[in-house]
């Protein structure tokens, strides 16, 4: 067997990731140009302000300039996905309950996770799940795209088949669920800020 490719962002165990996963985070709600933090990432601002002064203390003035206000409203499926991803943190620390309530919160977003979360590339994204959810990557073991894996395994939760084939092999969607992921993280907030849709068009 091949030795695994190295990882350039250090072992997985590495703290320093936790100052990258949550810097890119917050430097991407920031940019939001029609929801405040909290709205853009489910986190209230006195979770928010812990977060930033244990890993983001360039992001904390910001935090604390906030008024008190809510999260926004939840999506139907919010809460379960933010309970099931949070089952499956490696430590139960508070940095895998404040990145279950953002995973879930910004897989509602229209690009891939990775770009959503702000990440330059999956294997960020994918640093970031093997440091605090490896559960997660067990389940992924296959590399399906990490907001088709949440829905499938919350539908497969609820009895409900989300897959018109019994197996990822003989379906015609394989690619929709596994092809290569590109682009640019700041894509949906720029469409955003110009008034466009998620396709590109005008809203």
């Amino acid at each position: 067997m091949a030795d695994p490719a190295p990882d350039p962002l250090g072992g997985s165990d590495d703290p320093a990731l936790d100052r990258m996963i949550f810097g890119r985070i917050l430097a991407l709600a920031a940019n939001d140009p029609l929801r405040s933090l909290p709205q853009a990432l489910g986190l209230p601002k006195e979770e928010l302000a812990a977060l930033a002064a244990r890993h983001a203390p360039g992001h904390a003035p910001a935090v604390a300039a906030l008024p008190d206000g809510e999260t926004g409203e939840e999506a139907i499926e919010e809460a379960d996905l933010r309970a099931y991803i949070a089952e499956h943190g490696a430590r139960g620390s508070a940095e895998e309950r404040w990145l279950a309530a953002v995973l879930a919160r910004r897989s509602l977003e229209p690009n891939h996770l990775w770009q959503d979360m702000g990440f330059h590339d999956r294997g960020e994204l994918n640093a970031m799940f093997r440091r605090h959810f490896p559960a997660l990557v067990a389940e992924n073991a296959n590399d399906m795209k990490w907001k088709k894996f949440f829905y499938r395994q919350l539908c497969e939760r609820e009895g409900m088949l989300l897959c018109k084939s019994p197996n990822c092999d003989v379906c015609e969607d394989v690619a929709v669920c596994f092809e290569e992921e590109s682009g640019d993280p700041l894509d949906a907030l720029a469409r955003r800020a110009n008034g466009q849709s998620a396709n590109g068009k005008a809203a």
